[in-house]
């Protein structure tokens, strides 16, 4: 289909954007691999599109004593192929290498994902483990929110009217930590009809600490910190991954039941606890 008729900007600046979209009514375009095709469907029809790909400073990787900064604009394949995540943030590296296809880990960014906030996306299950925080900026100053009061619902976000994501900042991973993200993809869009992102490590005494994220199962991921508990407390591998989908509304459609999602939300948390555990030294 064609999309409604639209005024495009493309602006230059940062205060631009923001100056564009301060009213409310304009829709900002990062990579494109959300809006475009709700565009084209007439599920989306923004009078205003603002593009950001001329807007410096809102991509590249930078490590930093707070954490490791990364641009929004950012796209899914520098992310997957940064030495500097790969060498002290693997988790979302790893993750970033599930996503889609080639063209879209090109096109797509981590800012658009994150501010999409689809119920399938791959990131937020890492960025809940990496107990990431999301910065955003308006016209009138910026704010930086944790994952969590971030994503507040399918596809909403505490994003306000004249807001744009940012940064997305993630820690340094400590050394001989683990960890892993495993996913079941819906083989037409790729997208987790359930995934889990694992990052711990061990002690002497057993586990160190352990952050599971989970996507696809619910509205919106979540952060499972039952599973975190009993892996913390001494309980086995499998223990711990059954109570993962305990106290969630599992989401049910053409893809898959919400028993099933509960069922295989099991079997993959149990996967990346384990791959994680074998990766710790």
């Amino acid at each position: 289909m064609i999309p409604e008729q639209f005024d495009y900007d493309s602006p230059a600046t940062l205060q631009d954007a923001l100056a564009m979209i301060s009213g409310g009514e304009g829709k900002v375009l990062a990579g494109g691999m959300s809006l475009i095709p709700l565009m084209k469907l007439r599920l989306a029809a923004p009078e205003r599109v603002v593009d950001l790909r001329r807007v410096p400073g809102l991509d590249g990787i930078r490590q930093a004593p707070d954490g490791i900064h990364i641009g929004a604009m950012t796209s899914h394949y520098q992310i997957e192929s940064s030495p500097v995540l790969r060498a002290h943030c693997p988790l979302l590296a790893e993750t970033a290498s599930h996503i889609g296809d080639v063209q879209v880990r090109n096109m797509g960014t981590i800012g658009g994902s994150v501010a999409h906030s689809d119920p399938a996306a791959d990131y937020p299950a890492a960025l809940f483990a990496l107990e990431a925080k999301v910065r955003v900026a308006s016209a009138g100053g910026e704010r930086t929110l944790s994952i969590g009061d971030f994503l507040v619902d399918t596809f909403t976000t505490a994003l306000e009217p004249g807001e744009i994501v940012t940064e997305v900042i993630v820690p340094v991973e400590s050394g001989g930590a683990g960890v892993s993200y495993q996913k079941m993809h819906q083989l037409a869009s790729g997208f987790a009809m359930v995934g889990a992102a694992v990052r711990l490590s061990r002690t002497n005494g057993g586990i160190g600490f352990v952050r599971v994220g989970i996507t696809g199962l619910a509205l919106k991921a979540y952060r499972a910190t039952n599973v975190e508990k009993i892996m913390q407390s001494g309980g086995d591998v499998e223990k711990a991954a059954a109570v993962v989908a305990d106290g969630v509304q599992a989401s049910s459609d053409l893809n898959a039941s919400a028993h099933y999602r509960s069922h295989m939300a099991r079997v993959y948390t149990a996967r990346a606890l384990k791959v994680a555990l074998a990766r710790t030294s």
